[in-house]
């Protein structure tokens, strides 16, 4: 949970008899001997992961300046790597990636480090001469989350100047109305007033089309249309182009940048590949991906809104049992294909978020305490959202012989190896 030692003595003092509390030099062996024994359970169960591990989310969080390397399996959040520098050169990640041979897809943001891990990565896979997945090249995504924010730092600075310029025009009206009753001349006041009224319209002016192509990046960058057909890269193109074209100012250089690099609709590639071959009927397939839109935005919507598309997700289940009988089968492909495709690494961004509590909470935080706080999150049951009741360990498809985190910090390390290979031999 990321607690000091003297929190933990404090809490112990609460529960304990008086004076029974152990000390802090105690407490800290007791520390150190749990970390060095989720090591060890953690490179005994790496391995038996490696073969579910199909895509990574990758990202690097700072423990007082030193990076520590993050990787997270998105489907099932499972923290598959948390390395303590030594730091965030290609290299470093090239060496990381390494120990997930199976791993297909990257998504991460722009970073220079993990670009070159990448490349290093794929180099290293082409010199193997093995026939599986290893042989395979990484095939990167860009982050979308980071494009989005960074859309959305840009509209929101805009309007908040706007808002200040609006501000600062109203205060200016209000001097020239008061002008006259102080015997001053107001022709000098109401010019200044005209011109910060000018210059807030502008402001103003600039920031609706920006925030219309935002919206419109948005959208290109989705997986299904508003119309709710399944999204392509000429399309997308087509309309980042288009939004890109109202977007002027130096301010949206990183912006352009991002969205002009091709693997920021890669996302889009990943999900045409199985299309085709999930539902083969195209009239059926294109329904199947309207009912799975429509039902998605209606978990959303809230008042008419609601009212109006339960009424679409009606007419498309309808459409769907006249094309086919089996239409279920075919919604659950598609559901399956579209789910599983990742634009984002906002798994990593969470996981990041749950560390910088402990990083408030530590001077310093070692390779072995990160392998004993990556042992019980991955251990550890959801109690919110669509994992509830399941960890990660048993989301990734990885079975243990107990789910409780301390049990198997104190199972004897012969007895769970043997009941590990046990599994790996009937995988």
């Amino acid at each position: 949970m990321g607690l000091s030692r003297g929190q933990i003595i404090t809490l112990l003092a609460i529960f304990l008899p008086n004076g029974a509390g152990p000390s802090r030099a105690t407490v800290g062996r007791w520390v150190s001997q749990a970390s060095r024994q989720a090591g060890v359970r953690l490179a005994g169960r790496d391995p038996l992961c490696q073969r579910w591990v199909l895509v990574l989310c990758l990202d690097e969080i700072f423990f007082h300046r030193e990076p520590l390397l993050m990787a997270v399996e998105p489907h099932s959040l499972a923290w598959v790597a948390g390395q303590r520098g030594p730091d965030r050169s290609g290299e470093s990640w090239g060496d990381l990636m390494a120990k997930w041979p199976f791993a297909e897809r990257v998504v991460a943001d722009a970073g220079k480090g993990i670009e070159r891990g990448v490349k290093l990565a794929n180099e290293a896979r082409a010199n193997e001469a093995q026939e599986c997945a290893a042989a395979r090249a990484f095939e990167m995504g860009r982050d979308v989350l980071h494009t989005q924010r960074e859309l959305q730092r840009i509209v929101h600075g805009q309007w908040r100047r706007a808002e200040q310029l609006i501000e600062a025009a109203a205060q200016a009206d209000a001097k020239v109305a008061r002008s006259p009753h102080r015997g001053r001349d107001a022709r000098g006041v109401a010019k200044q007033a005209w011109w910060a009224w000018r210059k807030a319209e502008q402001r103003f002016d600039a920031a609706v089309p920006a925030e219309a192509a935002a919206a419109q990046i948005e959208t290109a960058l989705a997986l299904v249309r508003p119309e709710g057909c399944l999204s392509d890269r000429q399309w997308a193109q087509g309309q980042i182009g288009a939004a890109l074209a109202a977007l002027h100012g130096p301010h949206w250089g990183k912006v352009r940048r991002l969205l002009s690099d091709p693997r920021t609709l890669n996302h889009l590639d990943w999900v045409h590949k199985p299309w085709t071959q999930a539902v083969a009927e195209p009239l059926l397939r294109e329904a199947a991906t309207r009912l799975w839109y429509w039902r998605e935005a209606l978990a959303l919507a809230h008042g008419q809104k609601r009212v109006h598309l339960a009424q679409l997700v009606v007419i498309e289940q309808v459409v769907c049992q006249r094309l086919s009988p089996q239409w279920h089968q075919a919604y659950e492909r598609v559901d399956q294909i579209v789910r599983g495709v990742v634009r984002a690494s906002s798994a990593v961004e969470g996981l990041n978020s749950v560390l910088r509590m402990h990083q408030a909470r530590h001077r310093h935080v070692s390779q072995a305490m990160l392998d004993l706080k990556r042992l019980y999150w991955n251990c550890r049951a959801f109690c919110h959202g669509k994992r509830t009741g399941h960890c990660p360990y048993e989301l990734l498809g990885l079975k243990l012989p107990t789910d409780n985190w301390w049990t198997l910090l104190q199972m004897a390390p012969k007895e769970l190896e043997q009941k590990l290979s046990t599994q790996e031999v009937a995988a």
